[in-house]
């Protein structure tokens, strides 16, 4: 049925309103009741449309007397979808993504994209490398404007309403679209002061005797991870100190609290001037990929995809440069 009709002709068809009244209001109505279905929650689904919560519930309410049903059911244990609801969801989705597309098509004629970017990344990536060549990117891409949320959790793309994530190391959910934009290389430092305290610890074995800096993600420190004779080892270091600021772990080394590990590119200057000193080379890791990963339900518009390939051009010259 659906390709017998036009979107809006369709639209008409199924719910008997006319096209005239498919406005700017009732399109934004759509979005919001696709979002409350996604997140399962009118609070999270006004948070990342940009409105508060009773705007939200009204919009909604406004949509089902236009609509003439009751599309999804408020309790006290949350929101269920009734079947009609259902139904229009599956239509919403629908047309909205077909909407996009016209919208994309249109602007991928334009020299620029335009428009806001809601990105979040871990804060060392921020600080180090986004954040210096914004300068860059927003001379080459003026239309548009960016928030970034820095956050060492992996906030919910749907229910935060981000964009695009940059995420380092392999992903979990498989449900989010991603691509590959670089990689990095784990390495373990301590200052040379530290060193002449303690000495170098000379095998995997050596680490249960020495102060360790673990890097904590999700509110767990995480593991160091190494390679032996090509097979993937993990080891639990014994924590002097545990923080989520890669930051902090980069002082701490380089003051000789202890051994920290992390991303080459992070210590790589200190390496090059002698103040840390890599060690245990020999049990380096595979290199992590760095994945830029966006919602399943969202289409890489022209705006995302500038974004993700510039980046994608910072972290194949300047972290695979710094990684040699």
């Amino acid at each position: 049925m659906y390709f017998q009709y036009g979107i809006m002709e369709y639209y008409e068809f199924l719910y008997g309103i006319h096209v005239s009244e498919v406005h700017v209001d009732q399109i934004g109505r759509m979005r919001l009741f696709v979002r409350v279905v996604e997140t399962g929650s009118f609070s999270r689904a006004a948070k990342a449309e940009g409105v508060v919560q009773p705007t939200a519930s009204k919009e909604m309410s406004a949509l089902e007397k236009h609509i003439g049903g009751i599309l999804v059911r408020r309790n006290s244990r949350g929101l269920t979808i009734t079947e009609q609801g259902q139904e229009f969801y599956d239509f919403s989705v629908g047309m909205l993504a077909d909407l996009d597309a016209a919208e994309n098509r249109i602007r991928s004629g334009q020299t620029s994209p335009r428009g806001r970017l809601r990105v979040t990344c871990p804060a060392v990536f921020s600080s180090r490398l986004i954040v210096p060549n914004l300068p860059d990117f927003f001379q080459r891409y003026p239309d548009l404007s960016i928030d970034l949320q820095v956050s060492e959790r992996y906030l919910n793309l749907v229910g935060d309403g981000i964009d695009v994530a940059i995420r380092i190391g392999n992903l979990a959910d498989s449900s989010l679209l991603s691509r590959q934009i670089g990689s990095v290389t784990a390495v373990v430092v301590a200052s040379p002061g530290y060193l002449e305290r303690y000495g170098k610890p000379r095998g995997l074995e050596d680490l249960q005797h020495h102060a360790c800096l673990p890097f904590m993600f999700q509110g767990n420190s995480k593991t160091w991870k190494f390679e032996v004779d090509g097979s993937p080892v993990e080891i639990v270091p014994s924590a002097a100190l545990r923080t989520n600021d890669a930051d902090a772990v980069h002082t701490a080394v380089r003051a000789g609290l202890g051994l920290g590990q992390g991303p080459r590119w992070i210590f790589c200057d200190d390496i090059d001037a002698g103040t840390l000193v890599p060690l245990l080379t020999a049990y380096a890791p595979q290199p992590f990929p760095i994945q830029a990963v966006h919602s399943g339900t969202r289409r890489m518009n022209g705006a995302i995809k500038a974004f993700v390939d510039f980046v994608a051009e910072l972290t194949r010259g300047e972290l695979n440069l710094r990684m040699a």
